[in-house]
């Protein structure tokens, strides 16, 4: 990646960790989704700035942002848009919903019911919305990132499989460190960050960068290293719904925006392990014995990486050159009540 483009990277990194005290590896994999192309799930439990990072990454760009907060009331239309007829023109007119925005935040997603959770399908995997037989096409870059609580707090419904399968990872913010927390109180104590945020990089300089990202090369044994781990989870004892082709396509994806983020023109197997949790482990349903034994999936994931052959590769790349490996992604899984 030039210096120019990995300038615009760390002025967002420093922006968005300006806000997220202690939290850089949560950061980062922040932008690995946006520059793979992909949309963020944030789970974790209420006051540990789910939204405050969703917020800070949006206003760190300058895009057009849009935020929903859901609701058990809230309507696919609120979402999508609506075709309303007008008396003058004699015809209807469409008026786009909250989804028509570069960044769109979805704040505890699981409390909206399954039919206006539906609404989002269409537009985070084709990047278009169909209203009335007429297709409308997304501004891009486009990124969702949606905030959920644990499914056990009251008010708050199941994610179904076909929507989380739609976001590229999953990513528990946690409780910060002590010190971090003391440097909150600081920060935050009178007046909120996030009103003196600025945007740091353009749209057009996101969109370059995404295109950078694509030409990243990945090696034939490192494709494969990525096939082998998502079939281990097809064929696992422990999993009765293991993970999809898309989260095949989409942890290759991230890969090869981990390496563009370290400076690499070319993926590792270390970038498909490091993402391999938070971009697997959403998708598993561990089957009704595993969940008795609390086992879960990020555990089974990590047994799948201990027991997958990692291929060997070359020391050098064939751009030339050393590049630096893989840094460390949130392994955590959300915590849960009770």
């Amino acid at each position: 990646m030039g210096d120019e483009l990995t300038a615009v990277v760390e002025r967002v990194r420093e922006s968005v960790e300006g806000v997220i005290e202690g939290k850089p590896e949560v950061v980062r994999l922040s932008l690995t989704v946006l520059l793979a192309e992909g949309h963020l799930l944030i789970e974790d439990v209420p006051g540990v700035g789910k939204t405050m990072l969703a917020k800070a990454l949006a206003r760190s760009i300058d895009c057009s942002v849009r935020r929903i907060q859901f609701t058990p009331d809230l309507l696919p239309s609120d979402i999508t848009g609506v075709s309303i007829w007008d008396q003058q023109r004699q015809d209807f007119e469409f008026k786009p919903g909250a989804i028509f925005a570069q960044v769109v935040i979805g704040d505890e997603i699981n409390r909206a019911s399954p039919k206006t959770q539906s609404a989002l399908l269409e537009s985070m995997e084709e990047r278009q919305v169909t209203i009335d037989g007429k297709t409308y096409e997304l501004p891009s870059p486009f990124l969702v990132v949606a905030t959920q609580n644990p499914v056990e707090m009251e008010g708050t419904y199941p994610l179904p499989e076909a929507q989380r399968d739609r976001f590229m990872a999953r990513v528990s913010v946690g409780y910060p460190s002590p010190e971090a927390e003391l440097r909150m109180l600081d920060v935050h104590g009178g007046v909120s960050p996030l009103e003196d945020l600025q945007p740091v990089a353009h749209a057009d300089e996101i969109v370059k960068l995404i295109e950078t990202v694509r030409g990243v090369h990945v090696s034939d044994a490192v494709r494969r290293y990525a096939v082998d781990l998502v079939a281990a989870t097809r064929s696992h004892p422990d999993l009765r719904l293991g993970a999809s082709p898309r989260a095949t396509l989409h942890l290759l994806r991230a890969a090869k925006a981990s390496a563009a983020l370290s400076g690499r023109e070319y993926a590792l197997p270390d970038d498909v392990q490091a993402l391999a949790v938070a971009v697997l482990a959403h998708r598993l349903l561990p089957t009704a014995q595993a969940q008795l034994n609390r086992r879960t999936a990020e555990q089974v994931v990590q047994e799948i990486l201990q027991s997958t052959p990692v291929p060997a590769t070359p020391q050098q790349s064939a751009f030339g050159g050393l590049g630096r490996g893989a840094p460390a992604y949130p392994q955590q899984p959300p915590r849960r009540l009770g």
